[in-house]
């Protein structure tokens, strides 16, 4: 029964830090662009190599 008195407020400060990092990932702009960099893979306009010829 004594553990209840430490998991409580231990689950509490969790979900706050949670919360904290939460909104410092909204004020950083974490989440402004999620489609980005998805499409930003398939528009690679990188130019294929030749093959290099040998000596």
């Amino acid at each position: 029964m004594n553990i209840i008195f430490l998991l409580i407020p231990l689950s509490i400060a969790l979900v706050a830090l949670a919360i904290w990092a939460f909104f410092w990932a909204v004020g950083n702009g974490q989440f402004d662009d999620l489609d980005g960099p998805a499409y930003q893979v398939l528009l690679d306009d990188d130019q294929p190599q030749e093959p290099q010829e040998r000596e």
